[in-house]
């Protein structure tokens, strides 16, 4: 078996992984590159191997650095099989139509070329293969695959695939601890090569049992400002995390006043369809709340507001108000117009929860820029600007090297994938050291042997 790394070398975006059984290829995630333009340029970018040639997709989970292009494969040929958990599979469909609205409404705005079509999103649709976890499948003659939970978002995985006595493993993205909703991380399998993601192998988060008490306060110096609260949240998983808090502190704690929160994203309107729909993939703390009733992606003064018309409303509301939207790296959705509105508000607060990837908003405004452009205008940042690192649905350090390690025996050969350099170089010193692996950091177009 051959492994081909054609995305997230040296860099935290565009997974995408050919393996090689001799003949045949199969794909593990094929995501979009985010950040600065010219990722942009890099997604639209040929592929580097004939997708007709592909056998099949595997899709580890639901964001789009993961699975953006796939329908991308179906617009230039390709008309294989796409493996995904259920949950994954509902939700990228949703992720799919969600990146065709944006892309057309770019083009409309600014003339930018679509990546794909309706069509081709709607083809990889109906190519879906939906499976449970733990369920062994065969993907090709002598080839077979399982789904294991990585407890990053719902649905997630990390997979095992086994061919002639070799295993590898590709770790999607390895979820952080104590997270809200879903279930902890399985333990590693015996390996031959490992595959992982090193999003945060540099550092190590905050407790997350002090998460929830860093939201309340946040909420509350926002209340007392007066001002409007921006939750900057990817619209699956990290929302209804945040929705999960709120229900707590609201209808349990009862340690927040009632003031209107707006739920302001159609994509995490509808993935919260998916998690109510998909309730025995719960973890133990949300099956028990969700078996007592409480639909814990609700509470009292909480305001949908799925269509535009809705959303433009929040802007009469009275402050103190709290809106949660998406993107999470800030890149697009109806956030940047929250953005532009309460940005230049000294009254008001952006609260960022999720990693920022070099050359997006989101990281320019972290570095405390001054001002920001949007939409082609000069935004002054005079807001106050919050971070709480650990609501990051990504392992830390501390989580990944313990994860490495978890399994019957230590892989035998590990490259670390979806990381900046430093923190790849970082994690790979400090893992060989430490869980006494053999292991580097992948490298764009590195072609790795088992």
């Amino acid at each position: 078996m051959k492994v081909h790394f054609l995305g997230a070398a040296g860099e935290v975006t565009g997974s995408c992984y050919l393996v090689e059984f001799h003949e045949k290829k199969i794909l593990v995630d094929c995501g979009v590159f985010q950040g600065s333009e010219m990722a942009d340029e890099r997604s639209h970018a040929a592929f580097d191997f004939d997708v007709t040639q592909l056998s099949a997709v595997i899709i580890t989970h639901a964001h789009i650095d993961h699975c953006g292009r796939v329908p991308l494969l179906f617009a230039r040929g390709f008309r294989g099989p796409v493996y995904a958990t259920e949950p994954t599979g509902e939700l990228t469909k949703l992720q799919w139509d969600d990146m065709v609205n944006l892309m057309e409404e770019k083009f409309l705005r600014q003339h930018h070329p679509v990546l794909y079509a309706q069509e081709d999103a709607d083809r990889a649709k109906h190519a879906l293969v939906e499976l449970p976890y733990g369920r062994p499948t065969d993907i090709l003659p002598g080839v077979d695959f399982v789904f294991h939970d990585a407890g990053h978002i719902f649905g997630s995985s990390w997979v095992e695939i086994r061919s002639e006595g070799k295993v590898i493993v590709f770790s999607g993205d390895i979820g952080n601890d104590h997270v809200p909703i879903v279930r902890e991380t399985e333990p590693l399998v015996a390996c031959d090569l490992l595959v992982t993601e090193a999003t945060y192998g540099d550092r190590t988060h905050t407790a997350p049992t002090q998460r929830r008490e860093d939201l309340r306060k946040v909420i509350i110096d926002s209340i007392k400002r007066g001002g409007t609260l921006m939750i900057a949240a990817f619209s699956i998983e990290r929302t209804q995390e945040i929705l999960f808090e709120l229900d707590q502190l609201i209808e349990h704690e009862r340690v927040l006043p009632r003031i209107p929160f707006f739920l302001d994203s159609p994509l995490a309107i509808r993935a919260n369809a998916v998690y109510r729909k998909f309730t025995e993939y719960y973890d133990e703390e949300a099956a028990r709340e969700w078996k007592a009733g409480d639909d814990f992606l609700d509470f009292p003064g909480l305001k949908i507001t799925l269509s535009v018309a809705e959303s433009k409303m929040i802007n009469s509301a009275p402050n103190p108000k709290v809106i949660i939207a998406g993107s999470g790296m800030l890149s697009g959705g109806r956030i940047v117009h929250h953005l532009m509105r309460y940005l230049p508000d000294p009254n008001s607060t952006l609260l960022i929860i999720s990693y920022q990837a070099e050359g997006t908003l989101g990281r320019k405004i972290m570095d405390h820029t001054g001002r920001v452009t949007i939409n082609g205008e000069q935004i002054p940042v005079k807001c106050h600007i919050e971070r709480i690192d650990s609501y990051s649905a990504h392992g830390d350090q501390d989580k990944l090297l313990s994860w490495m390690v978890s399994g019957p025996s230590a892989p035998k050969h590990v490259v670390v994938v979806h990381s900046d350099p430093p923190a790849a170089a970082s994690f790979v010193a400090l893992a060989g050291t430490q869980n006494h692996v053999v292991i580097e950091a992948a490298r764009p177009g590195q072609i790795v042997e088992v």
